[in-house]
């Protein structure tokens, strides 16, 4: 459905050049939940607007489907109301003194892509029952919620019947409770309508609910794409393992196939081939705590520094004999805390991850 070939944007400024997207290569199939993750300057906004025609790419070409949409060398750039896609933005840039319908209507009566007018009512009030906002048709924008404006936008994107929804961090303007709702709904909307989908997001619980597929983007370029779970148990780099979460980080160095020594001691890993120097990450929630010893392999003890109890989860930090911290989280809190023990943790050969040490 969407196709970038060798992508470049520069910016210039008084400080100089900042490359924003660098060479950058990808694919996003029909009727895909794409997801582009990263970090505050990682580039994944501009991407989204060069895809949108908002911005104009330095270097490479964009397709959707057989359809060049831009290409530097061929000098084509089609419009952006000539694309044929939607966008949510984050501020939800929606008219404060329209109402729900009128917003939602705006477009098919006046954008480039209008339908006859008989047909706007029908397709407006379907689209607003997507959202369940139909309720909501005649009242005014600034009476409503965060949420419900953000659906009220979503609305008016799907009521042109976009070959591509494009969103910029929708959810990032509302509270922890309304954004798993609102995302909750966004997945189901998509789902139904069948449509394709490039969502932009700086958190990682937000790309692991919604996406089929995610990438990873740091300076410009994409580190990995993969599913949420597989980029979750086998990141291809320590810059995309850093980012999906906090981490306990080791040096090692590879003893035979399956053992790395490390500063706190022997890890039966996996470690795919590598040898000499390495990097460990131990994930605090793939870690396991018991007052007693198991005898099994990575096990280790520590005594309990701090106990940070965060509702559904634990925070509990280990000091070791070695002088070395460890980071756990426990999904269960133990009847009586912890502080001042000492205890044994232990973490699965499968769930250590092993990066080249460069």
């Amino acid at each position: 459905m969407i196709r970038i070939v060798g992508v470049s944007k520069e910016f210039r400024g008084k400080r100089g050049a900042f490359r924003a997207i660098d060479a950058l290569d990808l694919e996003v199939a029909a009727k895909e939940f794409f997801v582009l993750l990263g970090p505050s300057g990682s580039g994944k906004t501009t991407l989204l607007r060069c895809i949108a025609g908002i911005e104009s790419p330095d270097e490479g070409e964009i397709y959707l489907g057989d359809r060049l949409i831009f290409s530097a060398a061929r000098r084509v750039n089609v419009r952006p109301e000539e694309r044929g896609l939607g966008m949510v933005f984050q501020s939800y840039a929606v008219w404060p003194h329209m109402t729900v319908y009128q917003n939602v209507a705006l477009p098919l009566i006046h954008g480039a892509r209008r339908i006859a007018r008989e047909r706007v009512r029908d397709r407006v009030m379907q689209t607003l029952a997507l959202v369940q906002m139909e309720d909501f048709a005649h009242r005014p924008v600034p009476l409503l919620s965060g949420g419900q404006q953000q659906r009220v936008a979503l609305a008016r994107a799907l009521a042109v019947q976009p070959v591509v929804l494009l969103m910029d961090e929708p959810l990032s303007n509302l509270d922890a409770r309304l954004r798993e709702e609102v995302r909750s709904q966004i997945k189901e909307v998509t789902n139904s309508v069948g449509v394709t989908v490039v969502y932009v997001t700086h958190d990682q619980s937000e790309a692991a609910a919604l996406a089929d597929q995610v990438a990873v983007m740091s300076g410009g370029r994409i580190l990995q794409i993969a599913s949420p779970d597989e980029l979750y148990r086998r990141p291809a780099a320590p810059a995309v393992a850093d980012f999906l979460g906090r981490l306990n980080w080791l040096t090692g160095t590879i003893r035979d196939r399956d053992r790395v020594e490390t500063e706190i001691g022997l890890l039966e890993a996996k470690t795919g081939g590598l040898s000499g120097p390495v990097r460990v990450a131990l994930r605090p929630a793939d870690i396991t705590i018991s007052r007693t010893a198991s005898g099994d392999a990575n096990e280790f003890e520590g005594r309990v520094s701090e106990e940070v109890f965060l509702g559904e989860q634990v925070h509990v930090r280990l000091l070791l004999q070695q002088g070395r911290s460890i980071d756990v989280r426990l999904s269960n809190r133990f009847r009586d805390r912890l502080t001042g023990e000492n205890v044994y943790f232990r973490c699965a050969a499968a769930d250590v991850l092993v990066f080249p040490n460069q």
